[in-house]
């Protein structure tokens, strides 16, 4: 068994993009069945690795790459994913790419449907078969069973709450035969604590079964939980290989960012005790995966109040509904003045702003320049970023302070862009959310939901983000409304934290309870 080669041999891998050096000499080995956690922030170069290894087309198309991928001790070249597909080799992208109107079944199975001959196609031939919609429900069941995690496969996807979608995703790959190495791109990042769990056991099985899995997360304490090795790139150098038994978080962080990061959970906030600014009464929101049935809420002035909570207990309802997002009803008071529901620009002209969790389906004009996607909301809504003359009657975009706004952002919040010009749509993940957050906050709102405001970003980012709505809050007095599947998140930079249950409020405790305390709110069954 020693003697054999590894699965899969990486050596001495590098990558330009038009003359900027994103990879330089990455040599990394795996075997069956074992799990490697590949850490670093975004940009140090872990997805444009997993893309050649994937054999995507965006680096056939830049210009290839240097140095030997080896499977089995083979040499391979990959010209698309279909060819790495047939090699074995899977991945779930941190984006899902599943058809909105199939079910769960239909997107596992796609273009691998299980079919039936029937007296016409023996006559006319294969075309004229139909689907085995029996053996397709079996087989959908089987991979999602392999995960050990419940999903409804009859379900259509646009009616999925996101950590459903991110389960379809991986049992797709689950599905397949010949599988023998999982690239997972960020699988937890849309999921709560006890969904991350259930995902870190279905690895295990995977391993057990002689899958290997390349596990890319921003959630450290997982990397230690179920891999073998652990990995750490930084701008685009491979900094360290050691087995995950023999390091820890603190010594990972400082891998990956070259510096110390401190938690900022020890730095306690003061309770605020300020008036009611916004008061939510019977609030049911419409919302696939979601329930959202009684909610009443009273949020104080000036306070960042959290909102946590198993997935598709209502979390992420709550501030849907009340933006206007999804169909809604109850009542909604802010600053004394009754805000009717389901007219979403009544909401911004009361001045709230929200940052969706959906940040490629609600969040950016992914074709549209930075300085667009920051400035286009308060231009719009606001009148803000424009030059007039004749008292208004003719306007004009005032580019300069577009472009002021912009880079103000971007050195706040440590955009990494080419510049404000470049197209939102190729920006990683994670600073495509800090887009996100720019607008919101140049729309210089009075009251401010953000929903899951850290998904899929790194440990230095991550803390840059708490940071900047603490900053927002604590300068501009801008109550805010946190949303978050991490609950430690929320503890770190919130003044109370409400737990939804069923539908309904559980309970609000101060943010310095314990983590049992807001646990046993969130599988309390409320009545």
């Amino acid at each position: 068994m020693s003697n054999q080669a590894p699965l899969l041999e990486l050596k001495n891998i590098k990558k330009d993009f038009f003359g900027n050096q994103v990879l330089e000499d990455i040599n990394l080995t795996l075997k069956a069945g074992e799990v490697l956690g590949l850490v670093g922030e975004n940009g140090a170069g872990k997805s444009t690795l997993m893309k050649i290894l994937f054999g995507m087309t965006e680096i056939r198309d830049t210009g290839g790459y240097g140095g030997d991928v080896l499977l089995n001790g083979q040499k391979v070249s990959f010209n698309s994913p279909f060819d790495a597909l047939e090699a074995g080799i899977g991945m779930v992208h941190q984006e899902f790419s599943l058809i909105p109107g199939f079910t769960a079944t239909d997107n596992i199975l796609l273009n691998r449907e299980p079919q039936k001959k029937s007296a016409v196609s023996e006559v006319f031939g294969d075309r004229l078969n139909t689907l085995d919609r029996r053996e397709m429900k079996r087989l959908s069941e089987e991979a999602i069973e392999k995960m050990g995690v419940r999903i409804e496969g009859s379900m259509q996807i646009s009616d999925m709450p996101v950590g459903h979608k991110q389960f379809t995703e991986i049992a797709r790959e689950l599905s397949k035969e010949q599988l023998r190495l999982l690239i997972l791109d960020e699988p937890t990042a849309v999921l709560t604590e006890q969904e991350a769990e259930a995902l870190l056991d279905s690895i295990r099985g995977m391993s057990k079964r002689g899958i290997a899995v390349i596990f890319i997360t921003h959630r450290l304490q997982e990397i230690l939980n179920v891999c073998d090795k652990v990995a750490v790139m930084r701008d685009g150098v491979l900094v360290k290989d050691v087995p995950a038994a023999e390091t820890n978080v603190t010594e990972i962080t400082r891998w990956m960012v070259g510096r110390n990061v401190e938690g900022m959970a020890e730095d306690q906030r003061q309770a605020v005790g300020g008036e009611v600014v916004m008061s939510i009464r019977k609030l049911w929101v419409d919302m696939p995966g979601e329930i959202v049935r009684n909610v009443n809420l009273d949020v104080r002035r000036g306070e960042i109040l959290g909102i946590g909570g198993l997935a598709g207990q209502g979390k992420l309802g709550i501030p849907n509904g009340v933006m206007g997002l999804y169909p809604a009803g109850g009542s909604v008071t802010f600053d004394g003045a009754q805000i009717p529901l389901n007219q979403p620009r009544k909401c911004l002209d009361s001045q709230l702003a929200f940052v969706s969790e959906d940040r490629r389906g609600v969040g950016l004009l992914l074709d549209e320049s930075l300085e667009w996607n920051i400035a286009f909301p308060a231009m719009q809504i606001h009148g803000r970023f424009l030059k007039s003359k004749l008292g208004g009657a003719v306007k004009w975009r005032d580019d300069r302070a577009i472009r002021e706004v912009t880079a103000k952002y971007i050195d706040e919040l440590q955009i990494k862009c080419t510049s404000s010009k470049q197209k939102a749509k190729e920006l990683s993940g994670g600073n495509q959310q800090k887009v996100c957050l720019a607008k919101a906050f140049a729309l210089e709102p009075k009251f401010l939901f953000v929903s899951e405001p850290t998904r899929g970003i790194d440990v230095g980012a991550k803390a840059l983000v708490l940071e900047a709505l603490e900053k927002f809050n604590r300068e501009k007095g801008i109550t805010i409304v946190m949303i978050s599947s991490e609950l430690e998140e929320l503890r770190q930079i919130c003044d109370r934290i409400a737990i939804v249950s069923g539908g309904r409020i559980a309970g609000i405790l101060p943010a310095s309870c314990s983590s049992e305390e807001f646990g046993a709110l969130m599988v309390s069954s409320v009545v």
